[in-house]
């Protein structure tokens, strides 16, 4: 299910923002980008978001912005090194010249925005700011979570009236149903008519009552009418209710199936094609559903 979140916090040194995006999935795939100063805390930021939000294709974005502080900087001259080699190697291997007089002020610039190149007391998280960042998580989950439900009351609305509109379609089925048992009956006896054939009346009837009832599609309504039933308590009561009511649909489904494949009547036929349409439908929206 598709939602968003935000939290930002406040600390004396710096302001931390969360921000979170869900989108459609059938298992949980996370994503997480955060500042390096928090990567101690990102296993227990992953296990939060998966608590909280158990399924979707979920980006977790954490931002930190310094606030006006004093603090002091130091270059790190190992790591700047390091970085100038590479650089000096990269571009020479490029056909750049680095020898000239220009090269190495330009080379400073860029080694100076390099990660790490350059760190700062303030780099340090204290156990207090590490809480804050996990509450700023917990809250922008709550929020994503809260529009999640949002949007999930009005899924299963939509979902409640459709399955409507097939138990409407079911009872459409009912007055076509004993003129199409006429109408086989009718086309049996006119096809051993042409036939000129002799038959066993007790025999006949036998058969076609044997017929009919291979035809008969009340089994089906009936256990169409149950899962419709039951759809509507699982959608109405339960939590994490999007798989079992994939599951209901499937059932739903089959005995749809077998009505149109049974119905040899045009009208009957008709109404389960839209029977079909609503049902589409309905697994479609189902896998939004959590």
């Amino acid at each position: 299910m598709t939602g968003f979140g935000k939290s930002e916090v406040t600390l004396p040194n710096r302001k931390i923002t969360v921000e979170i995006r869900s989108l459609n999935s059938k298992q949980m795939d996370l994503s997480l980008r955060l500042p390096a100063i928090y990567r101690q805390s990102e296993y227990e930021i992953r296990n939060a978001v998966a608590r909280a939000l158990r399924r979707g294709k979920v980006d977790v974005f954490v931002s930190v912005e310094s606030q006006a502080v004093e603090t002091s900087a130091h270059i790190n001259g190992q790591v700047l090194a390091a970085y100038a080699g590479e650089l000096r190697e990269a571009a020479r291997e490029a056909g750049f010249d680095t020898t000239g007089p220009g090269w190495d002020a330009a080379a400073l610039q860029v080694l100076m925005r390099l990660p790490d190149a350059v760190s700062t007391d303030a780099e340090s998280v204290s156990e207090e700011e590490h809480a804050a960042l996990l509450r700023a998580v917990e809250e922008a989950c709550g929020r994503l979570d809260a529009f999640r439900s949002q949007e999930g009351a009005i899924l299963i609305a939509d979902l409640l009236r459709r399955v409507e509109l097939i138990e409407g379609y079911r009872h459409e089925v009912e007055p076509f149903e004993k003129a199409r048992t006429e109408t086989i009956r009718a086309r049996i006896l006119d096809n051993l008519a042409k036939l000129a054939a002799e038959v066993d009346r007790n025999r006949l009837e036998q058969e076609m009552i044997f017929y009919l009832e291979k035809l008969d599609i009340t089994e089906e309504k009936v256990r169409l009418d149950n899962h419709c039933r039951y759809f509507r308590e699982v959608a109405g009561s339960e939590e994490d209710a999007g798989r079992k009511l994939g599951f209901i649909a499937q059932e739903m489904g089959r005995e749809i199936n077998t009505m149109g494949s049974k119905a040899n009547e045009a009208n009957i036929q008709r109404i389960v094609v839209q029977m079909k349409d609503e049902l589409e439908k309905i697994k479609e929206q189902v896998l939004n559903i959590l």
